[in-house]
């Protein structure tokens, strides 16, 4: 039968870490006085001295955080505009007598939308492949 999962505190979680960095036991030995895996005991380990310097200079990494949001929210937008307008309205307004005849000029439409998005002009009479 299995065991049912462990979670650990952060607290046992830097307890074992700060013991494997001082390197007084073998991770091994850690592990097995832990109950923990080595490759845990390795993880957290890896973690505490990647995350340490946030403890003394945590607005550094705040700032961080938020100007690396800035931009990503930037992109959406630039992502967001670039997308409505390549691609056109997103239904197209004709008089049609029948759903089949406006089913139709939907599809055309559609078809030369997606047609001028594969192509680009090249500066000549011709068109080029994109891709």
């Amino acid at each position: 039968m299995r065991k049912p999962r462990r979670n650990h505190s952060a607290a046992f979680k830097a307890r074992v870490a700060l013991e494997a960095i001082r390197g007084e036991k073998t991770v091994a030995q850690i592990a097995a006085h832990h109950e923990v895996h080595a490759t845990q005991v390795t993880a957290w380990k890896t973690e505490l001295l990647e995350n340490a310097a946030g403890i003394f200079g945590g607005d550094v990494l705040a700032t961080d955080g938020k100007e690396r949001i800035r931009e990503l929210q930037a992109k959406i937008g630039e992502l967001t505009m670039e997308n409505s307008f390549s691609y056109g309205p997103p239904v197209v307004k004709c008089r049609a007598s029948n759903s089949r005849e406006r089913d139709t000029i939907r599809f055309f439409w559609r078809m030369s939308n997606a047609a001028s998005r594969l192509f680009i002009d090249d500066g000549s009479s011709s068109y080029s492949r994109v891709g």
